[in-house]
């Protein structure tokens, strides 16, 4: 049964958007677990390309999806295969955190950024450019405050449990994703960048590097490109039709033919707040949408910087994803806030 959505107000609102400069463009889709629903474009690559059109098949930088598309789904894979007890301290069976102040966090502490790790980011300037140096001093520096005692979103949650899944695997994050939950879904145009020469001509670009040329098909998050392109940051690139198997796979997790490495238990404890009387409640990697609350609304999101997101609500039967590249004009995150608002309300009535 279709969904009942006012698809003009869909077309109003993201038209509006690119007419206030929010973004150059944006693709969206609304879904259940038969499918995508209603779906549509609006807008340019980049305001200098009036003659290429956003389109379903355009390539995005989807920045902290990064963290949903491969670090959750990966480290559900993991603890559904056994490898991985939630709550047991890392130190016990990571050897590399073994006697360092990381070894008392579980991976349920990062997974609700309650970890206490620090919370700057800055990799270059902390560690200098050599990946195993990072590596070193990411998971061997000192908390800031003690496991459990705070919700404080930090980048460094994802790169570490990133490492660690590639620790538990044997396989880097890029494979154990795409062996585990993008090849098994069909998201055939999901993958780490930096991206081919060909792809890279369907991307949205983001920012301006230090050339002073808005980047395709290269990482926008500096982390993921110190680091090969490869992380729990950030790195991955995407399309629509990717990005709504993978939600309505959430949804339905029983209706394939050939299921992902992670399944419906870890779809819905994922979904459900892990963070007590501690604010801003948190699921794992998951939080409610600004605005509703899981009781009420049980409407679940995450957002990408570069102004990507996608949500889902079991309860309602419903996804929902909105795609666009509001980084091409600016990091400043309201305006984006507000489009992200209006859509999930229309997605979600």
């Amino acid at each position: 049964m279709a969904l009942a959505l006012d698809i003009d107000r869909f077309h109003q609102l993201l038209h509006d958007g690119v007419r206030d400069s929010v973004y150059p463009g944006a693709v969206w889709a609304v879904g259940d677990s038969h499918g995508t629903q209603a779906a549509g474009t609006v807008g340019v690559l980049a305001p200098d390309r009036p003659d290429d059109p956003m389109r379903r098949d355009t390539v995005f930088d989807v920045a902290s999806l990064t963290k949903i598309l491969a670090v959750w789904s990966a480290i559900g894979c993991l603890v559904e295969d056994g490898k991985l007890p939630l709550d047991s301290p890392l130190g016990g069976f990571w050897p590399e955190v073994s006697g360092r102040p990381l070894a008392r966090v579980t991976a349920h502490h990062l997974l609700t950024h309650t970890a206490g790790v620090p919370l700057r980011a800055n990799l270059k300037n902390l560690y200098g450019t050599d990946p195993q140096d990072i590596r070193d001093g990411v998971l061997h520096e000192a908390l800031h405050r003690p496991p459990g005692e705070a919700v404080e979103y930090t980048d460094r949650a994802a790169l570490i449990l990133g490492y660690l899944a590639e620790h538990l695997s044997g396989q880097s994050l890029g494979a154990l994703a795409l062996n585990r939950v993008w090849r098994p879904l069909g998201m055939a145009q999901t993958g780490f960048g930096p991206v081919s020469a060909e792809t890279a001509g369907r991307c949205a670009p983001t920012e301006l590097d230090d050339t002073g040329t808005h980047l395709k098909g290269t990482a926008h998050d500096f982390s993921a490109r110190l680091l090969g392109g490869v992380c729990g940051i950030a790195g991955v690139f995407s399309v629509l039709d990717d990005i709504a198997a993978f939600l309505r796979y959430l949804l339905d997790p029983a209706g394939l033919r050939e299921s992902p490495g992670f399944g419906p238990d870890w779809i819905r404890e994922s979904l459900r707040i892990h963070t007590g009387e501690l604010t801003p409640v948190r699921g794992l990697f998951w939080h409610p949408a600004p605005g509703t609350t899981p009781e009420a609304d049980d409407v679940w999101v995450h957002y990408g910087f570069t102004g990507t997101g996608m949500w889902v609500s079991p309860a309602k039967g419903r996804w929902a994803t909105l795609l666009t590249n509001k980084l091409y004009f600016t990091r400043d995150r309201e305006p984006l806030a507000h489009v992200r608002n209006e859509f999930r309300a229309l997605a979600f009535v």
